[in-house]
């Protein structure tokens, strides 16, 4: 196959694999579109296998991210082309590893190391768009509490290489091993069946609390003046207290605890008076700890937190979390000095926030709860060390109020059910006016908002004290994936093998075999050159 076909097949299989994710969720695209790339990296040199992975990404990406488009077409476009690289890399790497035999081993882990890689760098990383993050609705959804996301992720692509290395192997593609086809395609379906009996839900044991989400509703954003900022959190206060009014006459359940979602006041309740009036109001008419999203001072005049408060009705703001991972350009400008007066949007983002040190495990009394602010679910570094700190249940603390009406808050939500997953953990997410519910540990929706408006949702979840061997062993699985694929990668680089180029027929219609084919049977000596131009 020509080099411009596989392009336009690259393409294919990166809207495939977007399209695996919300607000679409038809996961198995996801499979397709995996398995449509490996093909299409067969018998390409690296060189080639680059640029099929970064027209698979500028796809992939492009497809997945349109709700960036809220904070200006170029933010799309630049951040769909900065990941794609990422992806471009993942196409050199996992060509030049195809010369080997072990190619199938290869491949996963390689993947495993660019999605580590691209989580952390550049700035904070951007670990948006894991395909583990599609599979919440899947089969193999449940293998997340034994692997963690990472690894899950590098089975994916691992099930997805077997079954190419099935399809080489059947009558008519040069190595006619139908024996061997077989038997790496039921152990495929076997993996896959597995994943729907594989046991899930709460890790240890199981104590019930009660839980309130509070979605207080917003005008506009919720960030366009005082006035605004004020209504905002008297609104996430009033819907508190007609909570509260509602316990009293018998219509709802009292709650243990309740939550407010991420800036539900993004005025310092510790300085401004009327702020704290208003909030502790709302504690004392429910009477029962509060976790409460705002934003507070920072260390500096020039800067501000993002932060978790704990507001008890009898004693006021307590212990906190400050938000670990900020968005670059959002809540931060990277190298202010050099970008900021070349764009003039980002004057609206006058001061940096400071990133939090501290894992995000907070008391609320009755419950120990794990805490995550918006974009921290979606980090390795955030869930799973809070668990391991003690964190009973888990809670976000979102607000998506720019991104009502794009597929954002349900690819968050989706990352949320994951995390619930993989923790053992029940989860609450409480949001201003996007999505907001209640997960059980299996991943089974509890309680879920169906629009914008004010809402408070309860339901009984369980505080659990065990450790899933995600949350045990996941960070050594993604160190030791990213591992083994540098050292393949390593090993082809210094052993000299060279990517695949295929040998094209003379009509061009015929079974190609490549020079991997011919390692795979054991075949000694150097490679021929390819008589075809590919």
């Amino acid at each position: 196959m020509r080099l411009p076909a596989r392009l336009i097949l690259a393409a294919a299989a990166g809207a495939a694999v977007a399209l695996a994710f919300p607000p679409y969720g038809w996961w198995p695209l996801l499979l397709v579109g995996l398995l449509c790339l490996i093909a299409l990296l067969h018998g390409l040199a690296p060189g080639r296998g680059a640029l099929v992975g970064l027209v698979f990404g500028v796809a992939y990406m492009g497809l997945l991210l349109p709700w960036m488009r809220v904070n200006g077409a170029d933010s799309w476009v630049g951040l769909t082309i900065l990941e794609s690289l990422f992806f471009g890399a993942f196409g050199w790497a996992a060509a030049r590893v195809r010369t080997h035999r072990w190619w199938p081993l290869a491949t996963p882990a390689l993947w495993a190391g660019v999605e580590m890689v691209r989580s952390h760098v550049p700035f904070t990383g951007f670990p948006w768009g894991k395909i583990a993050f599609a599979l919440t609705d899947s089969p193999l959804a449940a293998y997340v509490r034994y692997l963690g996301v990472p690894a899950l992720g590098a089975l994916v692509v691992l099930l997805v290489a077997v079954l190419w290395w099935a399809i080489l192997r059947l009558p008519g593609t040069g190595k006619r091993s139908l024996p061997a086809a077989a038997t790496a395609t039921i152990g495929v379906i076997a993996v896959l069946a597995a994943g729907a009996v594989l046991p899930v839900g709460l890790a240890g044991e199981q104590r019930p609390v009660r839980v309130a989400a509070v979605q207080g509703g917003i005008p506009g954003t919720g960030a366009n003046g005082m006035g605004e900022q004020r209504e905002v959190v008297a609104n996430h206060a009033r819907a508190t207290q007609q909570y509260a009014a509602d316990v009293r006459a018998g219509e709802a359940t009292a709650a243990d605890v309740v939550i407010w979602p991420e800036n539900s006041t993004d005025i310092d309740p510790l300085t401004d008076a009327q702020t704290a009036a208003t909030i502790a109001s709302a504690a004392d008419a429910v009477n029962v700890p509060m976790l409460v999203g705002a934003l507070t001072a920072g260390s500096t005049p020039h800067t501000l937190r993002n932060v978790g408060i704990v507001w008890s009705p009898t004693t006021g703001p307590g212990d906190m979390y400050v938000k670990r991972n900020l968005v670059p350009f959002g809540e931060y400008i990277p190298m202010r000095d050099l970008i900021a007066p070349l764009i003039s949007r980002l004057d609206q983002i006058p001061r940096d926030f400071e990133a939090g040190e501290q894992v995000g495990v907070l008391d609320l009394g009755p419950v120990v709860v794990g805490d995550a602010m918006c974009y921290d679910v979606a980090f390795e570094g955030v869930a799973a060390p809070a668990v391991r700190a003690g964190a009973e249940l888990l809670v976000v603390q979102t607000n998506n109020a720019t991104y009502v009406e794009t597929g954002q808050p349900a690819q968050q939500w989706a990352i949320s059910r994951m995390r619930a997953l993989e923790t053992g953990r029940d989860l609450v997410v409480a949001s201003t006016n996007g999505i907001s519910g209640i997960v059980a540990a299996d991943g089974d929706v509890l309680s879920k908002s169906t629009d914008s408006d004010a809402v408070v949702l309860t339901a009984t979840v369980h505080r659990a004290d065990g450790l899933t061997s995600a949350v045990r062993f996941g960070t050594v699985l993604e160190w030791g994936l990213a591992l083994l694929g540098l050292l393949a990668l390593l090993a082809t680089l210094l052993t000299g093998a060279r990517g695949e180029r295929p040998r094209a027929s003379s009509t061009g219609s015929a079974a190609e075999r490549t020079d991997s084919d011919r390692v795979d049977q054991g075949a000694t000596g150097p490679p021929r050159e390819p008589v075809g131009q590919p």
